[in-house]
């Protein structure tokens, strides 16, 4: 064998840059060995199959090296993608200046738009109580006389009932119709909503609440479907072609669905402002009261009118600018030879992932209570070191503050979602303890922290609160809900996580009419400690797990072979404590997968060539686009070619190994999978020859 080997001279690599043969740019060219040789299929395929921000120059996946080689090898990916990034983003401002902030436009607000309308809107609910208390006391006072106090608590309960209908029934949507219906039909029925909200009106103040409170229910319907849908259309890269690139999808995957999400909090920011401008603009220019009836009315119905105005833009931009917004869904349905709602992968998934569902839902549930119980802090420390406690302005500048800090906590679960020693599971389990510590520590001290001594305590646990919950569940709930599950039912698992969560605020909005201030205090920490032994237990860990080995997993699993999978899906790195209780990863084996892999290439290469040649043999474009998987060059194509019998791919008729039939609930359909690799030709030592007719 030796003596059949060339070799190439050799040069520096890029500095920075792991040398992977046949990669990108590696600074080191191969050597070539007799083709169809374990050798050569290693040197060709080892970019795909092991690739450099994974695994190690000796073929080593980076949870398996020793814990400082493991450290050392972590930083050193950071380091250079880091440097990357920045170097790209120097050339682009040499280009063009402003150049960045048209790419964060791009991948970051148009993605989460959507939520960024529903933070302003849903922020601006709450911000108004204390304004309309102030205008109408007869009704929305303590001893109001004019409206019942069950529909004034009917405002909030309504509009989170809307939210938790929407995330349940437009999450079914995303996973059966697709992501870009969901996606129009939100801004639509948000963009109804406040117009129905900024226009409500009664013959009685009873009356306008009634109306207020029903249009909050219809717009709650498509911000609770925002949920789904726009978690997992950021995580399939909806903005851009639908397609995955794997090396992005493993380190940036959490920074792109975070980035979208974090748009809620720069609508909240967005709306307090605006609030603040109006009051000036509409009370002469002062925010103390008395407020008068007209200028409160301008107020709020103008306050609603505005994100009206992008509502009605983004319906435009997703139903002519996000075409492709289903295309992954639609490869995953196509596989499964299922045309309707995937039955069978939600009873699977049901069956097989069970825990993360317990885990999503449920810390998402407990992150809702602390999210609305942050509000207690608040009230406290105004009526302590404020001079006006009674101002509207004084609640709303202090509000802004805590936006401000909660936007730090959101960019910087952005930075870290994504690092593989720190990434989802750590940051969620640190946020619960820090707010359950927050909260804990003026439960038993309360009358001290609320008196002026202990007053800048209460407050400073008061924005530590807020930052812990952007930097830690807050951001996490809304990525893992999506990502942990398989493409077919990815919207459903998030949407039904996403209302479950919301119950915890609905449960939340009710306890809080009944029980004191200190009593709340007593109540609130122990869900932040539910949370935390809830992401320990069940939560698995996906920090730099791509989605397309995931599937590559799931396509095992709903062929009836999950235990025949050995890759990293199931290493003890990727799954939950519960998980590795149940001997899920006991299958584990990096040499097995390496084999399945290739015949799993192997697999997703005939299917596509035999496809290449059925178009062109009907006078049909090739679709390059569909055909040529992403990253596979052409030493690859040419060594599944040349390795592979050639009755497999290049007759038109349909020959696959699994096999099975799908109907419109997806019943009894089952992924092709490679069961052998008994069409691969061997490699004869002997004659140097692989077998296989040139």
């Amino acid at each position: 064998m030796a003596d059949r080997l060339q070799h190439h001279a050799h040069r520096d690599p890029t500095v920075g840059v792991i040398p992977v043969p046949h990669g990108p740019e590696t600074g080191a060219e191969h050597d070539h060995y007799p083709r169809g040789s374990p050798e050569h299929e290693r040197a060709v395929l080892g970019y795909l199959t092991h690739p450099d921000d994974c695994y190690d120059d000796n073929g080593t996946y980076w949870a398996d090296l020793p814990f400082a080689k493991r450290i050392a090898f972590v930083n050193r990916v950071q380091n250079d993608e880091a440097k990357r990034e920045l170097k790209e983003i120097g050339t682009m401002m040499k280009a063009d200046p402003l150049s960045p902030l048209s790419w964060y436009f791009r991948n970051a607000v148009l993605p989460g738009a959507g939520l960024g309308l529903e933070g302003y809107v849903l922020f601006s609910i709450g911000n108004l109580e204390p304004l309309f208390r102030a205008a109408w006391p007869q009704c929305w006072g303590k001893n109001a006389t004019e409206c019942r106090a069950d529909w004034i608590a009917a405002v909030t309960y309504l509009e989170v009932i809307g939210i938790m209908v929407g995330q349940m029934v437009v999450g079914v949507i995303g996973d059966w119709v697709g992501r870009r219906w969901g996606l129009i039909q939100d801004a639509a029925i948000m963009f109804v909503g406040l117009l129905m909200i900024t226009a409500s009106w009664g013959l009685t103040l009873e009356g306008w609440v009634i109306c207020y409170a029903w249009s909050l229910f219809f717009y709650g319907f498509g911000v609770g479907g925002e949920y789904p849908i726009t978690a997992t259309s950021s995580m399939e890269n909806a903005v851009g072609a639908g397609k995955l690139s794997t090396r992005d999808d493993r380190l940036h995957r959490g920074r792109k669905v975070t980035m979208a999400f974090l748009m809620q909090g720069w609508g909240q920011l967005v709306n307090q402002a605006m609030l603040i401008i109006l009051l000036l603009v509409f009370h002469h220019g002062d925010g103390n009261p008395p407020y008068g009836v007209t200028t409160v009315q301008w107020i709020w119905r103008v306050s609603f009118a505005i994100p009206a105005v992008g509502t009605l833009w983004l319906v435009y931009y997703r139903a002519y600018k996000m075409p492709h917004a289903s295309r992954q869904l639609a490869e995953a349905k196509k596989k499964s030879n299922v045309t309707g709602y995937d039955v069978d992968s939600l009873r699977l998934a049901c069956t097989h992932f069970g825990g993360r569902l317990l885990a999503t839902a449920g810390t998402w549930f407990c992150n809702d209570v602390f999210f609305y119980g942050n509000k207690l802090f608040q009230a406290q420390f105004i009526a302590v070191i404020s001079n006006n406690p009674n101002s509207v302005m004084t609640g709303w500048i202090w509000n802004l503050y805590n936006v401000i800090v909660s936007l730090v906590g959101y960019y910087l679960a952005s930075i870290l979602i994504d690092h593989k020693l720190y990434g989802r599971k750590m940051m969620q389990q640190v946020g619960f303890l820090m707010c359950f510590i927050m909260f804990i520590i003026p439960a038993f001290n309360y009358d001290y922290y609320t008196s002026p001594a202990g007053i800048k305590s209460f407050q400073a646990m008061y924005f530590l609160s807020s930052f812990f919950n952007q930097f830690g569940p807050n951001s996490v709930t809304f990525l893992i809900a999506g990502e942990v599950f398989p493409t077919p039912i990815r919207a459903s698992a998030h949407g039904f996580s996403a209302c479950i969560g919301k119950a915890g605020a609905l449960l939340a909005s009710v306890l809080y009419n009944y029980i004191d201030t200190q009593t709340k205090f007593y109540v609130v920490p122990w869900f932040g400690l539910a949370g935390m032994l809830l992401t320990w237990l069940f939560l698995p860990d996906t920090t730099g797990l791509d989605l397309k080995e995931q599937e590559r997993r799931w396509a095992y699993i709903r062929s009836g072979r999950g235990d025949e999978y050995h890759g990293i899906a199931i290493h003890p790195t990727h799954l939950s404590l519960w998980e590795r209780l149940r001997g899920v990863g006991k299958n584990y084996d990096p040499a097995a997968d390496y084999k399945q892999k290739v015949e799993d290439m192997r697999e997703e290469w005939t299917g596509k060539e035999r496809l290449r040649r059925e178009r062109e043999a009907g006078g049909e474009p090739a679709g390059l686009e569909d055909l040529d998987a992403e990253e596979w060059n052409n030493e690859v194509h040419e060594y599944f070619k040349k390795t592979t019998d050639h009755g497999l791919w290049a007759n038109e008729k349909s020959q696959t190994i699994s096999s099975g039939s799908g109907s419109a609930s997806g019943s009894g359909s089952n992924e092709a999978l490679p069961s052998s690799s008994a069409s691969v030709p061997k490699w004869d030592e002997k004659s140097g020859s692989n077998g296989t007719s040139q």
